[in-house]
């Protein structure tokens, strides 16, 4: 008989034996709730067992080990995703509805960084699939095939992630987003002072130029903008003339 890989393909509750003191959803509440006070490394299969009265064997019953406690609260969490503003619109309505779901995401990020330090899990749960089904339903009106398009989630997803670690990181160190990027300007300028890189002083200049017209995005907003442009197909207007993604690109 094949062991089970993940706490999502068994049932919460056995055919027989008594009814469960505990509920997967209160078990992954404590374990957000230990994360987001201490970090991770706080959630222990003790730690939760205590927290909700209980002994570490006891919690066994409910999940094999600490990472299926780890998929539990993962999931949990993504299910704080609302979905707001992904509903229909206009014209570019696929990549304003990916960007709202992006937007939510970015934040959920930033609520739990915790989820940043999660494994991959083998198989997604019912919060996860929800995160598919609302991005597929964005989709449903791009010309991609149904892999296209779950191959698109993936990147898209794995974009959210990667924008969201970028700026956990930079607050750990101490700075905002915007110190970063004055810091990270001031020593390319230093670079390229000697003339050794002239493609990059060209792009400083350009940049510096943007930002003195006052046209500086937020930089989630800027890059999560020209992502969702790349990652879908250009759209054809009803001239037939060709235009990228809702015209989200500057």
């Amino acid at each position: 008989m094949m062991e089970n890989r993940s706490i999502w393909t068994r049932p919460q509750r056995q055919s027989r034996g008594p009814a469960p003191e505990h509920s997967r959803a209160e078990i992954a509440s404590v374990g957000v709730a230990l994360a987001d006070t201490a970090g991770l490394g706080a959630v222990t299969m003790r730690s939760v067992a205590a927290a909700i009265g209980t002994g570490p064997a006891s919690l066994y019953r409910y999940v094999a080990n600490r990472a299926e406690l780890l998929e539990l609260m993962a999931d949990q969490a993504r299910g704080e995703l609302a979905y707001d503003g992904t509903g229909a619109g206009g014209p570019g309505e696929p990549a304003a509805r990916l960007l709202a779901i992006a937007r939510e995401g970015h934040a959920l990020y930033l609520r739990h960084p915790w989820l940043l330090d999660v494994p991959a899990v083998p198989i997604p749960g019912p919060n996860a699939i929800a995160f598919i089904e609302n991005c597929l339903a964005a989709l449903s009106g791009v010309d991609l095939s149904g892999p296209a398009k779950l191959d698109t989630i993936g990147l898209f997803s794995g974009a959210v992630r990667l924008t969201a670690q970028t700026e956990i990181e930079q607050r750990r160190a101490g700075r905002d987003a915007a110190q970063w990027q004055r810091e990270l300007a001031a020593y390319l300028a230093g670079i390229v002072a000697d003339g050794q890189t002239p493609h990059l002083a060209a792009a400083l200049t350009e940049a510096a130029s943007t930002d003195s017209a006052g046209q500086q995005d937020d930089l989630f907003e800027r890059a999560m903008r020209r992502i969702v442009a790349g990652l879908l197909p250009p759209v054809t207007g009803p001239e037939g003339i060709q235009a990228v993604s809702g015209g989200l690109l500057p």
